[in-house]
Formats: structure tokens, C-alpha cells, sequence
């Protein structure tokens, strides 16, 4: 029978085998944990353990006695422990964590927990744990397919017992990706007073990877599987110089200094890239391969391209930086773990390669060595996080790749420390009801050009919306979460903001507001940090971070529609850029909302307990949208030029339910503390005055400058305009 069919029936079973014990017991359920274990699992000093159950608890019936932690000697130590919900059992470590001379520990949940009817929860959940002080290497085959077996026993375990996690029926077997980041030390990074611009990055002096970049002289855009530059010789002569083309390639984003350009994208290929182990082939689910890779090339002679380097890695891109000479990848690869059942000899490990001068070394394939793959403790995903640091300068530096097994999700990255987020996802206890405790995990990693150290782990509840959710200031991490749902009125949404220590301990936090919404943008700028959440209205939130123990909301402001993107102007005022909002009553005359074009806001924090939205720019109907909705990197900023601008598309609303194209191109704004917004550009590719549909070649990604003028780039055109306001 195939995978699939033996799954489904399995979760049938389990759903009948559910419904008949649902009426007489609770039943316990860890979330980010291993669950009865007969074998001790290791965690960190740190640990804090989650279990949710099928029924409210009754309160008074969890306490010391019937949830707690024993050392070896059976003497039970003092933790915290935490009701929340009626569902949720917290037991927090103690306030140094766990000493490792007392070890191993033992968690027990005893059946002296009641649910509110009175009847003892259904089993006792017993795990025993080791500590230690940091993540231990895999040392060797043996273990780290031990490891993988362990994980899928938990699996085929989620199954029978008819739970569904976020992992074992969504993620298994495939690669994910996101991307992420924020500001370090509370300093702004925004365009230098230079003669070109540069990408819209979060930290000053951390590139990020975009699809077009300049240097002054040069234009460089990654588009339709192809790199292809340009040369500026004057706005009215852009000459085309250099187009690469690739073959089982696709580009993504690119970086570009003095001397070097460097492509990164995914590699593709067959099944045959796969290796074979014994008389067993192994077979991926999906018979592909694929791999995150970064192409160096030489560019210092300005007139020829000359490749250099490649690095390839197993696994699909979460994301990347660039500090200085050093290109940093980070990658998330879901090996095959299902071929242990029919190879338990099977080499599970991603591959790796580099070559150099342009060499082609797809048949030496390497794997990660032992030593440099860790374990994150209590990870419920078998896959490997990639953590990749490559010289563009020295080619012939041995590229340093350290890797780990758990998952990645978000990153913030200064320019010597590294914060990977790992999140839980909501549990399914088989007959309707969803455990949506979400918690999220941060890694805490220093980095000196190819050195990466692990450092600390910490967690939080609840989970991040992007990368502008983290920031790092004066030797303090800061992140905004949200727990909960929105639509879901029996238990509402929540937003929290935490303030952690260098060890990642919480040492001030802010929690529980706007109940029922969600957050839709955060930006920290030093001591202050503006939080934007949304269901029907848009409060902005200021928050004081002066002191990091105690963290206060300043002050907040309701106007209809939400920003999803804040962008600080100077320091009292913040540019808002999100959509405008009304409420219509639906069939059931309940209200509900839409969006109703794309809105700019200035806000004024100079009294930061009275926020002010001063001036707004409502742009189109319904439809319309912007790339910077969702990618910041899509903005050109330069307070001192006047220029705000960013890609475009415009919908004006015909009858009820038509809407047609009515603008496709790029809008440049200034902005003026005393008059506002004032359009000072519309730039369109498009060939004829009107168009039913978009165009994917007229449509403009990004918008650049060089000395005194504008360049407009499209998939098949660039377009030059003076700066003359």
C-alpha cells in the first residue's frame, strides 16, 4: 500500500479510536517535546516544558504534587508551574536552569490532574531528560540515524493516535523557505549620501540579497533565469554589457560590491543525483533534487564576468546576508527519513560542494562532516538547518558550513550575532479541536566571518510575523508576538512584546494587547518601538524600551486601515504603508472588512503618548496593490532627495463587482513635514495608454538612483528620469 493510503487509514482508526474516549478522559499531549519516551532525551539548561489536553482542566487539581520534576536522586526540585487557558500545563525551569550534576531529571503529569468534570486525565506521562550546557555534535552514523529513527516513531505515533502536527502532514518531505531580519543597536539603516542607492535593509552594515542592485556605474538584475548587467554611461545611454544564462538554475537574489557579483538561486536536477546505499535505491518522495547555490564571480576589470567559486548545498534557502567580504547562507533541507525502514544504514546527511574557477564538481558531492552537525534538543522536525559562510574575496578560504538538526523559520542577523526562530505549530487531538499553544524558539549564534558559535536559546510565546518582529539593542534581543486567533472568539488573539537578556532569558515584557487582533507591522527604532495590530480598525502602539525590565505602551492611536510596513523618516515621525479600510455588512448583516486601496500615513511620535496620523495618500480601489505590501526591499528611500517611491499597481472599481486596470508602473512621492505627501513621478513600461491585464514585462520591481536620476527597472526595459523637484 502506498504512504499516502496507509496514512489516511491510519487517521480514520484513530479519529474512531478518539471519539470513544473523548466523554470519559482529558488526555495529555506535549507540544514541542517527544512525549513518553523510554529512552532519556537531552535538552538545555533552559528547558521549559508544554503539555496541552483534550478538556479544561480543573484548576485547583494542578499544583507540585501532580505535575513535577524529580533529579536522579527522586528528590523533587522547585520550578514553576503554569495554567493557561484551563488547557495548558507550563513548567518553567528553575530561575539558574537545571544543574547538570543532578541530572538525569524526570517530567511526570499524574493522573492526580483532574478535568473539570472530576475525571482523571486518561495516562500518566512520564519523560526523562539530560541536560546540557550546550548543543552536542552528532558523533557519528549510528546516532544521528538513531536521531532520525526516533523522530519518525514519534511520527507514526502523531498518526495512530489520530494528531495531526504542523510537520508530519504538512512539511515532511519537502523544503521550506522564508526570509528575515531587523535593526541592530537601534541605528537605522537607510541610504548613505552617496551617488547611488543602495537596497532597503534592516541593519546597518548587513546587505541583503535583491533582484536588482547598482553600483554607480552599473545596473545588475537577475530575471527570467538569467544575470544580466548594464552599463550607465549617461541616462540617455544605458548600454546592455553582460548576460549569463542558466541551465538547471533558477537565480533569486544577488549581492554586488567593487570587485565581486555573487548569484544565488536553487539548483535542480533528477533522481540520479540521489546516492544509493547497499541493494536499495533511495528514493526521495518527490524523485527531484534540489540545492540552495551561490555563484562568485570576478568583476573588477569591469568588462568581463569571470566565475570564480560555486557552493552548493542540499536543502532550500531561508535566507541570506552579507557582512563585509562574507556571504552567509542559511538553509533548511528534509532528508528521506522513511528510507530508514528500508535502509537503517542509509547516509542521511545533505550534501555539499564547492568548486572553484568554474569547475564543474557535481560528481564529488561531499557530506557535511559529523562534528559540524549539532542537535537542537526537543526539535519535533527531522530536518537539517544549514548554517553556510563563504570568503567572496578568498576564494580558496575553505567555505565553513555548520549544521544542525530542527528547523529554521526567521532570522535576524547583526553584523556579529545571529538569531534563528524555530516555531511549534498548533496540535489536532484527532476529533475537532486544535492545541494552538504556539511557542517560538530563538537561537542565539555569534559570528566572526566564517566562525559560528552557538550561544544561547531562549523562547517566547507566541509566534513572529516577519523579520521587523526582532531586534537586537544594546546587548538586548526584542520581539513582538501574537498567540491565538483572531477569528476564533473563544479564544482570542493576544499581542505581547518580550525583552531578553544576551543568555536569552525574558527580563521585561509587555502582553496581552489588542485581544482579537493580530499584529500587521512592528518597527524598533532604539528606545522606542511601534507596533501595529488589526481586525477592524488600526491601533499603532509606542512602546518605551528605556528600561529593559519594564517596557510600557506610551500611547496609542485607531484610524481605519492598517500599515503593513513602517518605515522611520527621522525621530519623531514614522511612514506608514499599508492599505485603507471600510466595513460593509455582509449577508448576515454582520460587518466585515475590505480593503480599499493602498494608503500611505505620516505619523507623528513626537509626543509618543499622543500619536498622530498627520497626513495620508489614499492611491486606487479595491485591487490595487504594491510589492512593498510584502517586501521592503522594494523601496527606494532618500530623506535629503525628496524620494519615496516604490512599484505599483492600480484598480479602479466599475461596476459593483468590476474592477479594472487602470495604472501599472511606479509612483515617486515626497514627503514634507508641513504639506504632506506630493506626487512627484508616475513612471509606467506599459506599451499602450490603457490595458485590461497586467503585464509581467511592463511591470517595474524596483526603482534606483544615480547621481540625478531615477531608473526605473522592468523585466524588459529601463527607464531614466531626472530629479528635478
Amino acid at each position: 500500500m502506498k504512504r499516502s493510503g496507509f496514512v489516511f487509514l491510519f487517521v480514520i482508526v484513530a479519529l474512531c479510536v478518539s471519539i470513544g474516549a473523548w466523554y470519559f478522559n482529558a488526555k495529555p499531549y506535549m507540544i514541542n517535546g517527544i512525549g513518553n519516551s523510554e529512552e532519556a532525551i537531552d535538552v538545555l539548561p533552559n528547558k521549559k516544558w508544554v503539555f496541552a489536553f483534550s478538556e479544561s482542566l480543573k484548576e485547583s487539581t494542578v499544583n507540585s504534587s501532580t505535575v513535577f520534576i524529580q533529579n536522579r536522586k527522586g528528590k523533587n526540585i522547585d520550578v514553576h508551574i503554569e495554567l493557561l487557558d484551563n488547557r495548558i500545563i507550563t513548567v518553567h525551569p528553575p530561575k539558574d536552569g537545571y544543574e547538570l550534576k543532578n541530572g538525569p531529571y524526570s517530567i511526570v503529569v499524574s493522573k492526580g490532574v483532574k478535568a473539570k468534570n472530576g475525571q482523571p486525565i486518561k495516562e500518566e506521562m512520564k519523560v526523562e531528560f539530560n541536560i546540557h550546557e550546550t548543543l552536542q555534535s552528532v558523533k557519528n552514523k549510528k546516532q544521528l540515524n538513531s536521531l532520525f529513527q526516533n523522530h519518525l516513531a514519534s511520527m507514526e505515533k502523531t498518526v495512530e493516535k489520530g494528531l495531526f502536527s504542523g510537520f508530519s502532514m504538512g512539511r515532511a518531505g519537502s523544503d521550506m523557505s522564508s526570509e528575515a531580519m531587523d535593526d541592530s543597536d537601534g541605528e537605522v539603516a537607510t541610504p548613505q549620501s552617496s551617488e547611488f542607492s543602495e537596497t532597503n535593509v534592516q541593519v546597518a552594515g548587513v546587505d541583503e540579497g535583491d533582484i536588482v542592485k547598482t553600483d554607480g556605474t552599473f545596473i545588475y538584475q537577475i530575471m527570467d533565469n538569467k544575470l544580466t548587467i548594464f552599463k550607465v554611461n549617461a541616462p540617455e545611454k544605458i548600454e546592455h554589457t553582460t548576460e549569463v544564462r542558466y541551465n538547471n538554475f533558477t537565480p533569486s537574489q544577488l549581492y554586488v560590491d567593487k570587485e565581486h557579483v555573487v548569484v544565488i538561486g536553487y539548483e535542480y536536477g533528477g533522481a540520479s543525483h540521489y546516492p544509493t546505499r547497499g541493494d536499495v535505491g533511495i528514493m526521495p518522495i518527490m524523485p527531484m533534487y534540489s540545492a540552495a547555490k551561490a555563484i562568485v564571480y570576478d568583476f573588477s576589470n569591469k568588462k568581463e564576468l569571470k566565475e570564480i567559486q560555486s557552493t552548493t548545498i542540499e536543502g532550500n534557502l531561508l535566507s541570506t546576508r552579507k557582512v563585509d567580504d562574507y556571504v552567509y547562507l542559511i538553509t533548511n533541507h528534509y532528508p528521506n527519513v522513511w528510507t530508514l525502514k528500508e535502509d537503517i544504514e542509509v547516509d542521511l546527511r545533505p550534501h555539499i560542494s564547492t568548486s572553484l574557477n568554474g569547475e564543474d564538481k557535481k560528481e564529488e558531492l561531499e557530506y557535511v562532516d559529523y562534528e559540524k552537525i549539532y542537535h537542537i534538543p526537543g526539535s519535533t522536525e527531522p530536518n537539517f538547518m544549514n548554517i553556510v559562510a563563504i570568503n567572496i574575496k578568498k576564494q580558496n578560504e575553505k567555505v565553513n558550513t555548520v549544521t544542525y538538526v530542527g528547523s529554521g523559520n526567521e532570522i535576524f542577523m547583526s553584523r556579529s550575532t545571529l538569531y534563528i526562530t524555530v516555531p511549534t505549530y498548533p496540535e489536532f487531538d484527532g476529533i475537532g479541536h486544535w492545541f494552538d499553544h504556539t511557542e517560538t524558539e530563538i537561537y542565539k549564534f555569534n559570528v566572526d566571518k566564517s566562525n559560528i558559535e552557538y550561544k544561547a536559546t531562549g523562547t517566547v510565546p507566541g509566534r513572529l510575523l516577519n523579520q521587523f518582529s526582532m531586534d537586537e539593542f544594546e546587548g538586548h534581543f526584542r520581539v513582538a508576538t501574537t498567540t491565538g486567533n483572531a477569528w476564533d472568539e473563544t479564544a482570542p488573539s493576544g499581542n505581547h512584546l518580550f525583552v531578553m537578556d544576551q543568555t536569552l532569558e525574558v527580563i521585561g515584557s509587555v502582553e496581552d494587547l489588542a485581544r482579537g487582533e493580530r499584529i500587521y507591522s512592528v518597527r524598533f527604532m532604539g528606545e522606542k518601538a511601534y507596533v501595529v495590530t488589526f481586525k477592524e480598525v488600526d491601533p499603532l502602539f509606542v512602546f518605551d524600551l528605556s528600561n529593559p525590565t519594564d517596557p510600557k505602551v506610551l500611547g496609542e492611536l485607531k484610524i481605519p486601515g492598517f500599515s503593513n510596513y513602517l518605515h522611520p523618516y527621522d525621530e519623531n515621525h514614522l511612514i506608514g504603508f499599508g492599505y485603507n479600510t471600510t466595513l460593509e455588512k455582509g449577508h448576515d448583516n454582520r460587518p466585515f472588512v475590505v480593503q480599499d486601496g493602498v494608503k500611505l500615513s505620516l505619523f507623528d511620535v513626537s509626543d509618543p503618548t499622543d500619536p498622530k496620523e498627520k497626513f495620508t495618500e489614499i492611491i486606487g480601489g479595491r485591487a490595487t496593490y504594491s510589492q512593498l505590501n510584502y517586501d521592503h526591499k522594494a523601496l527606494l528611500f532618500h530623506k535629503e532627495k525628496d524620494i519615496f517611491a516604490f512599484p505599483i499597481v492600480i484598480y479602479e472599481q466599475g461596476s459593483k463587482y468590476d474592477y479594472r486596470l487602470d495604472f501599472q508602473g511606479a509612483f515617486v512621492y515626497g514627503i514634507d513635514l508641513e504639506k504632506g505627501f506630493t506626487r512627484h513621478l508616475e513612471i509606467s513600461h506599459s506599451k499602450s495608454e490603457r490595458s485590461y491585464y497586467e503585464s509581467w514585462e511592463e511591470d517595474i520591481h524596483r526603482v534606483l538612483y544615480i547621481g540625478d536620476h531615477l531608473y526605473a527597472v522592468s523585466p524588459k526595459n529601463i527607464s531614466a528620469h531626472k530629479i528635478t523637484w
